[in-house]
Order: structure tokens, then sequence, then C-alpha cells
């Protein structure tokens, strides 16, 4: 289950890892794709939204541009979380941060703007393969952890009526490249993770999070 940031003060939120090694993680994201992908590898954590800017400079490559977001999410909220006590001090808190692009060409898409540009990038992709890019970052008390991964997708060649249609159902506007893997009405394949696609690459986060977690039991036992 996951808890809205409102509870943080009256409920506790941790994931318990090998029966007795506790972790609090926040979820940086207000995604309901993302919230949904990370209940398969994590039982248990609080959203909490990063208010973070999201701009890079022109030229930046897509994997670089997510890693540098992801990482930018992850920091605010570590440092909101720790600003106002939402975690007690010394406790083992995990803040995963993460974004995701549509690269065309090496040229960024992000989300529309409106319902103009969803149908301008998805005159771009159609009939041709493209490259999405998810950052993740895992911020700890010793540092933050960074990766990205890479999936493609090709899409089908697409109608001016198929893609009016699309458009007018909304679901492109909160999307990178004006579109969803999981809507069907697009995609004719991919290769790589899925979950990447969707916006959180469950492969590759859970091996992360269970590195820091082989990382903290090593650092209990050596204290002992």
């Amino acid at each position: 289950m996951y808890r809205s940031a409102i509870f943080l003060r009256e409920m506790a939120f941790f994931v318990y890892m090998d029966g007795w090694m506790v972790m609090y993680v926040i979820l940086a994201s207000n995604s309901p794709r993302r919230r949904e992908l990370l209940l398969r590898i994590c039982p248990d954590f609080t959203v909490l939204p990063a208010d973070a800017d999201e701009t890079v400079e022109e030229g930046t490559s897509p994997e670089e541009t997510v890693k540098i977001l992801a990482r930018r999410k992850a920091e605010c909220v570590f440092k909101k979380a720790l600003e106002t006590g939402m975690v007690p001090v010394g406790e083992r808190l995990v803040v995963i941060g993460s974004d995701t692009v549509v690269a065309l060409d090496g040229k960024v898409l992000g989300k529309p703007k409106d319902a103009e540009d969803a149908k301008r990038m998805l005159r771009l992709l159609s009939g041709r393969t493209h490259a999405v890019y998810t950052g993740v970052c895992l911020r700890t008390v010793r540092g933050a952890r960074v990766e990205a991964e890479r999936s493609d997708v090709t899409f089908r060649c697409l109608s001016k009526e198929q893609i009016e249609a699309y458009v007018a159902t909304g679901s492109p506007m909160d999307k990178a490249g004006a579109y969803g893997i999981q809507d069907g009405a697009v995609v004719a394949g991919y290769t790589g993770s899925y979950t990447n696609i969707v916006g959180l690459p469950c492969e590759r986060t859970e091996k992360m999070l269970k590195e820091i977690r082989q990382e903290e039991m090593q650092n209990a036992e050596n204290s002992h």
C-alpha cells in the first residue's frame, strides 16, 4: 500500500526486509503509474511529490537528462523529509526519484503542452522506432545511487483520424511523448523493459533497493 504525505506524522511507513531490516521509503512522484509499479516490488511506501526544477541545459543527452532530473527530484524530497522531521533522525530513509523521456533522433520529447502539441508528437513518432529512457535515483544518508534504463518502441502508422481520436481521449496529455504503451492504441512493438516504458523500470529499481539493503545490513553487522 502507499500513503500520501498528509499521514506522515501520524503513521509509520516502511519496508520490512529480512524480517528485521526496516527502511523508510518515499516515492518522489505523484504519477499513478509509478505508484502502481513500485507496489510490485515495495509493499509499503509514502508518496511525496517533488517540487523540483525540470529544466536541463540544451544539448544534454536523453540518458543524462533523466539521470539529472531523477536525482534532482530525489534530492528535493530527501531534504524536505529531513527538514520537516517526517523521518526520525538516524533512521534508514530511501527516497526514490524517477524521470522518463521519449527520444527520437536524439531529441527529447517531454509531455505535450496542449492537444496540438500532442498531435505533433504523435505525427513525428508514427511508423518509426524511438527510445524511452527512465532515470532512477535512490537517495539515502550515504549519498545518491543513479542509473538509467533504455527501451525501444515502434509505433504503428497512424492516420490523422487515429491521432485526433487518441488525443481526444485525454490520455496522452500527461505522458512523455504524448502516449502510454498501456493504452494499446499506437504501439506496434517494443524491446527492453516494459515497466521502463510505463515509467519505472521495476527490475532495475528492485536491484538497486537490494543493493542498498545489503549495504545497510553489512554496516549494521560491522557496527556490532
